[in-house]
């Protein structure tokens, strides 16, 4: 394993093949993804995790919540119908759908905190995976900020925040390495 290799060669993964992962490997993955800092040591992740049959629920659940928050008519239209099978049918082929959660804090100090700590565990899972040759896209949808969606997925909107929902199974096609800006252009440096 080399770390930095990793880093600088992990992608977005937006094509997945259809084999599923094991729950050895997906478990192996989020272990490494926890030794992510952590204030406190709350350890402040937690993980919904839809594969297989279980999808099925979580994806009508979204659909539903795009349905409310007006991103797909509400409606009987053929046309309608046709774009919510195909986007069924597109996140159905997703081997694995994993939310990640974590308890609000009251504190808006600890909230960025937590939050920190939960995007922290979310990278070094992308990391993680790509070592076991598993790839992943980490999402921010609107759904997530829908009450009735978290109520349907068994989350309380008043003291869960949903913050992000990972895409993950091996890569049917790796992205291209679309480079970094120069460090120099986003580094100052204060010596005086």
């Amino acid at each position: 394993m080399d770390i930095l290799k990793t880093i600088k060669e992990r992608r977005s993964t937006h094509s997945f093949k259809k084999e599923e992962i094991s729950n050895e490997i997906l478990k192996q993955i989020f272990t490494y993804g926890s030794y992510a800092p952590t204030h406190y040591m709350t350890e402040s992740w937690k993980i919904k995790l839809y594969q297989s049959k279980g999808k099925q629920a979580f994806i009508n659940a979204v659909i539903a919540s795009y349905q409310r928050i007006g991103m797909i008519k509400d409606d009987w239209n053929p046309k309608t119908l046709r774009m919510i099978e195909s986007m069924k049918q597109f996140l159905m082929e997703i081997p694995h759908h994993a939310l990640i959660y974590m308890e609000k804090q009251h504190d808006p100090i600890r909230q960025e905190e937590e939050y920190s700590s939960v995007a922290a565990f979310i990278q070094n899972t992308q990391l993680a995976a790509w070592e076991y040759g598993v790839g992943m896209l980490w999402t921010i949808t609107p759904y997530m900020h829908d009450p009735e969606f978290m109520s349907e997925v068994g989350l309380n909107n008043e003291t869960q925040k949903i913050s992000a929902v990972l895409q993950i199974g091996y890569p049917n096609k790796i992205s291209r390495d679309k480079g970094r800006t120069p460090i120099e252009e986003k580094l100052e440096i204060i010596d005086e």
